[in-house]
């Protein structure tokens, strides 16, 4: 709480009486241009208009602050839902290779000889009633969907003025502007078409159909779709990226790819964030031993492969998207979590947290709205950051064969023509530019969001 500018007191004008606070006495209403605080510190005041005081009770504000609003009810029902839904689905797919795993290890058998109880469903994903089929991905996705909404679209619908304070700084940087209209191209043809369009089927008479605009010798394909001409089969509208060696559609595969590298990208990011703000946050507020043990933890976890961890749950579960996501997304958050300790620690010292916890506020008050509302802005600009990382090592580990062979994803397509660039070029490169633009438009997003959001960049800038 901050006052006129000529009230007594280091912090603004807050002083305290702590006669007044053992005697049980109240604060009433003042014009001495002076601050009171009564209660032990739990009952303050704070300015009014005209040089008068208004009475602040810190229980009143915090029972009022705790009462859940429908809004927040309607978000705590979802999570219940969708946490009981990933449980499902986690038990359906894995409770027979962990049971069988933990057996074969405690009695010394071979995992394949142990036999699973009634209790052990089948392997495969859960199915649930009215939704059908619905693996982790999708409760991660849908997930992380609703959070961008009540978190970054609804806010920024409420508050038109910051919005378009912060539009007015962002769209200075016109490649920003670009990347950001090239991203929501990309989010929602992925997030729409395979929704509607089946995924690229295995059609062998069709392999090696060159894109619309380009031609190759008539003998390269088994079976030319597009017209032949001067010994040349030329590209046709029905496969415009052509197809691969296997005769699946390239473009069908490349929007398939769009929508698996902004779910890597975005849940990951979502994930990191979650333990990145919790940790930073703490380790800053609390200090002493929980700052050491949390930051030694950080160090421990940056330090550690997280590739090689990965190669573990490959050999123990195979190659899956879910599981990349989740090994991703809750060893990569170390970064981010020094980014916010560090900010946390210069606004821990601020007037505004100094005196809310002089007023008796409590701790998880003064985190949720002070703390964690002045470090956004720099875990938003790494958040940005951290996406084409993620997006870029989905691709890197599909290249390997080490993704889920199930899903078309870019990496798994370069990796498919990459025996063959001599003669079906346009396999490997057309995903392979879909990827770098992706990752250079995050990039650009990046830095033109800690240019908008960031205001010590601005007066860096003027300097």
């Amino acid at each position: 709480m901050s006052g006129p500018a000529d009230d007594d007191g280091p912090d603004g004008g807050h002083t305290s009486s702590p006669d007044a606070g053992r005697s049980g006495e109240t604060g009433g209403r003042v014009s001495d241009g002076t601050r009171h605080s009564t209660d032990g510190g739990r009952h303050s005041t704070d300015g009014g208009g005209r040089a008068t005081f208004e009475d602040v009770d810190w229980d009143d504000i915090e029972a009022t602050s705790g009462s859940r609003s429908p809004r927040q009810i309607a978000w705590l029902a979802i999570i219940g839902v969708y946490s009981v839904g990933l449980a499902l689905d986690l038990y359906a797919r894995y409770a027979t290779a962990v049971y069988t795993r933990v057996v074969g290890f405690l009695s010394g058998a071979d995992r394949t000889a142990v036999e699973t109880p009634a209790w052990v469903p089948e392997p495969g994903p859960a199915e649930f009633a009215v939704v059908g089929t619905v693996d982790g991905v999708d409760w991660l996705w849908s997930l992380t969907l609703l959070v961008g909404v009540f978190y970054v679209a609804v806010p920024l619908y409420e508050n038109p003025r910051m919005t378009r304070y912060y539009w007015r700084e962002f769209k200075k940087n016109k490649a920003a502007v670009i990347a950001l209209c090239y991203l929501a191209v990309i989010f929602l043809i992925g997030l729409v078409v395979p929704r509607v369009v089946s995924p690229p089927a295995v059609e062998p008479l069709l392999q090696y159909q060159p894109p619309v605009w380009g031609a190759v010798p008539d003998t390269v394909p088994i079976q030319c779709v597009g017209p032949v001409s001067d010994g040349l089969c030329h590209g046709t509208w029905a496969h415009p990226f052509g197809t691969t060696h296997q005769g699946k559609d390239i473009l069908v595969s490349v929007i398939y790819g769009m929508e698996i590298s902004m779910q890597v990208g975005l849940i990951g990011m979502f994930l990191q964030l979650l333990i990145a703000s919790a940790v930073g946050l703490s380790a800053a507020y609390f200090g002493g031993y929980v700052d050491e043990v949390l930051m030694r933890y950080v160090d421990i976890q940056i330090t550690f492969p997280t590739f090689f961890l990965y190669l573990l749950v490959v050999y123990l579960f195979g190659g899956s998207l879910f599981l990349m996501i989740i090994v991703f997304g809750i060893l990569g958050w170390g970064g981010i979590a020094r980014i916010v300790r560090s900010e946390a620690l210069q606004r821990r010292e601020e007037a505004y947290v100094m005196a809310a916890e002089s007023a008796g506020a409590s701790s998880r008050w003064t985190i949720r709205r002070h703390l964690l509302p002045n470090v956004s802005n720099s875990v938003i600009t790494a958040a940005t950051l951290v996406i084409p990382g993620l997006i870029l090592a989905e691709a890197a580990l599909a290249f390997l064969g080490l993704g889920d062979p199930t899903i078309p994803s870019w990496g798994d397509i370069i990796a498919a023509g990459r025996s063959d660039l001599d003669r079906a070029w346009w396999i490997s490169t057309l995903p392979g530019v879909f990827l770098f633009l992706t990752i250079l438009a995050f990039n650009f997003l990046g830095d033109a969001l800690r240019d908008a959001l960031d205001p010590r960049q601005e007066a860096g800038n003027n300097e």
